[in-house]
C-alpha cells in the first residue's frame, strides 16, 4: 500500500456484485399451492356424532367441508340441522324470558321454525346460483353447507345467549332488546357466512357474484321472517300477526311505538 496514494485499493467483489443481479432479475416465488380438502389427515377422520360435528365446525372446518363430499353425507347434514334446531329452540327460550309466560314457549318455536323456514326458501336459489358460477358442488354438498351455516349460527347464537339473558331481567326496553338480539344474530350470521363462502371457494367456482347476490337475499328473508312471526320478543292475542308488514315498517314502529303499547303488541 502506498502511504501518500489517499484513495484506498478497490477491492474486487465480482461474486457479490453477481449474486445481487441473480436476485434481482430472478422471478418472485410462486405462492404455496392452496391445500385441497382432504391432504390433512385430520379432516378425513368422520364425523361420527354430534359432539365431533360441533368440535369440526368451530375447530376444523375443512374437516365438515371434506366429509359433505364422501358417501353417506346425509347423516351429517342431519346432525347438523338438528344440532341448529335445538341451539335455535335454547336461544329462543332466553328471548322469550324477556316478557314471559307464553313467549317461553312461543319464541322458541318462532326462532327455530323462522330460521329453518328462510333456510328452505333460500335453497333453491343457492343453489342455481352455486351452478351458474360454474361450480361442480352437489346439490348434497350444497345442503351440507347451508346447514353447516345454520349449525355455526346458532352455535354461536348460545354463546350470545347469556349476555342476552341479563339484559332481558335488566330492562324494560322492546327497541332496545330487538336492537341487542339483531346484533347478535347479525355477528351469528357474518360467521356463518364465511363458513359458507369458504366451502363455496373450493368447489371450483369460476365467480362469486352469484354467491353475494345470495347473502343478499338471504338476509332480506330472515329479517322479513322476524317480522312475519312477530311478536317474538313482545306479547299479543294472537300467535302471529293479521296484519302485512315489511320489515322496515316495523322496526320503525316499535321505535316509535310507546314502551307500554310497543311490548304489548310487537
Amino acid at each position: 500500500m502506498n502511504e501518500n496514494d489517499p484513495n484506498p485499493p478497490v477491492i474486487q467483489s465480482s461474486n457479490a456484485v453477481q449474486k445481487v443481479a441473480a436476485a434481482i432479475a430472478a422471478p418472485p416465488p410462486l405462492p404455496p399451492a392452496v391445500r385441497q380438502l382432504g391432504d390433512d389427515p385430520a379432516e378425513r377422520a368422520p364425523i361420527t356424532n354430534i359432539v365431533a360435528a360441533i368440535d369440526s365446525i368451530l375447530r376444523h372446518p375443512r374437516r365438515v367441508m371434506f366429509q359433505l363430499r364422501q358417501p353417506g353425507a346425509g347423516n351429517l347434514i342431519a346432525t347438523m340441522v338438528l344440532v341448529s334446531i335445538i341451539c335455535s329452540l335454547i336461544y329462543g327460550v332466553v328471548a322469550g324470558t324477556f316478557s314471559g309466560g307464553p313467549q317461553l314457549w312461543a319464541a322458541p318455536v318462532k326462532i327455530a321454525g323462522g330460521l329453518m323456514i328462510s333456510a328452505l326458501i333460500c335453497l333453491p336459489s343457492l343453489y342455481i346460483f352455486t351452478c351458474l358460477s360454474g361450480s361442480q358442488a352437489r346439490l348434497v354438498e350444497v345442503c351440507g353447507l347451508l346447514a353447516g351455516l345454520l349449525m355455526l349460527m346458532t352455535i354461536l347464537l348460545i354463546g350470545f345467549a347469556p349476555v342476552a339473558w341479563i339484559f332481558s331481567q335488566s330492562t324494560e326496553s322492546l327497541a332496545w332488546m330487538g336492537t341487542l338480539h339483531l346484533v347478535f344474530w347479525f355477528i351469528a350470521t357474518i360467521f356463518g357466512l364465511r363458513f359458507l363462502e369458504t366451502g363455496f371457494s373450493y368447489s371450483n367456482a369460476r365467480s362469486h357474484a352469484g354467491f353475494h347476490t345470495w347473502v343478499i337475499i338471504f338476509l332480506l328473508v330472515a329479517v322479513q321472517m322476524t317480522t312475519a312471526l312477530r311478536p317474538i320478543l313482545g306479547t299479543a292475542d294472537t300467535f302471529l300477526p293479521t296484519e302485512k308488514k315489511f320489515f322496515i315498517a316495523h322496526w320503525r314502529d316499535c321505535l316509535n311505538a310507546p314502551e307500554s303499547k310497543s311490548k304489548s303488541q310487537n
